[in-house]
């Protein structure tokens, strides 16, 4: 699932023929960058993709004052194609990546349990930071929202409040647990 052929193809079908600085504009006045995994400069690369893939083609160039020329792009029958495909594997797919803390608690340093609660203490506090972060970069932009998008801006805040759970949870079974690893490795 590639968030930036679908933003870019899903900008030109519903907004019309762009140029790519356009499309940074865009992206940019969407803040897509803060609640998507698109990068605004990957922008211009992607472009250069889905034009030699045949799903964007250039229809002119134009050029504003002293500014460089720019290339003006569409969407073309392939790309309404391909971006209804993405659409629906959008909606169908769910995407949770491994966390590389996983692996970690799995393996503990047994010798140096004592950091570990610390640690977790720690990694909580962080989460919080970022949900209280996000929730109040939501509330500063949410007069600029639709309301669709203010349900979309509230599903980072869903899955860091479930990670908290999470780690709460972990942090008050952690001494059994650890307890537990001790006299395994005690029986080995």
């Amino acid at each position: 699932m590639s968030s930036i052929r679908l933003y870019i193809l899903g900008a030109l079908a519903h907004e019309g023929e762009m140029h790519g600085h356009q499309l940074r504009q865009l992206a940019e006045k969407e803040h897509i960058d803060e609640w998507t995994d698109v990068t605004v400069g990957a922008l211009y690369g992607a472009l250069k993709r889905l034009s030699a893939e045949g799903l964007i083609e250039a229809v002119r160039t134009e050029r504003e004052g002293a500014y460089p020329e720019r290339q003006v792009w569409r969407i073309t029958h392939e790309g309404d194609v391909a971006l209804a495909n993405l659409k629906l594997e959008g909606l169908r797919e769910i995407v949770l990546r491994a966390d590389p803390f996983d692996l970690a608690i799995s393996r503990p340093d047994l010798e140096r349990a004592t950091e570990i609660p610390g640690l977790i203490d720690l990694r909580i506090a962080r989460l919080r930071a970022m949900l209280a972060e996000s929730e109040a970069h939501t509330a500063m932009i949410a007069r600029y929202l639709s309301p669709l998008e203010q349900v979309v801006m509230a599903h980072k805040p869903a899955r860091l409040r479930a990670e908290i759970a999470w780690h709460e949870q972990l942090a008050s079974q952690l001494p059994a647990l650890l307890d537990h690893e001790k006299s395994r490795k005690d029986d080995r």
